[in-house]
């Protein structure tokens, strides 16, 4: 099955700048739809108020909710669990990656990263596209 490329994406950051280089390589990648939240708390409330996200991209290190808790929440809500989510960090600690699988990441990028890797995690993650 393709890749909708006009599914709706959640990005999430705390750090503005990273908000706009995870938008602009989506829309390298032909992804235009492309929402964001500036950290976990905000992005839990717009996944659970306007409908259907088919991937979350949210950094690991945010206050006050961090990747991780926002990514225990996702997977603890019933209409939320099965989104892909993928968690950035600049950190590739292995105990933050093996927290992360426990908690059902899809997919983790380290940074710093270009759009072939982003490319390549998304398309482990929903497919090709």
């Amino acid at each position: 099955m393709a890749v909708d490329k006009n599914m709706n994406i959640l990005i999430v950051d705390d750090y503005k700048t990273m908000l706009r280089i995870l938008r602009n390589l989506l829309k390298q990648l032909g992804f235009d739809h492309v929402e964001e939240a500036a950290d976990g708390s905000a992005a839990l409330q717009v996944l659970r108020g306007s409908g259907h996200f088919g991937l979350v991209i949210s950094d690991w290190n945010m206050e006050p909710m961090t990747g991780l808790q926002l990514l225990r929440e996702v997977r603890a809500d019933a209409k939320l669990k099965s989104t892909p989510f993928i968690m950035v960090t600049a950190e590739s600690k292995s105990e933050n990656v093996i927290a992360a699988k426990e908690a059902g990441v899809s997919n983790y990028i380290v940074k710093p990263f270009n759009a072939a890797t982003l490319k390549s995690k998304m398309v482990s993650v929903l497919g090709d596209f």
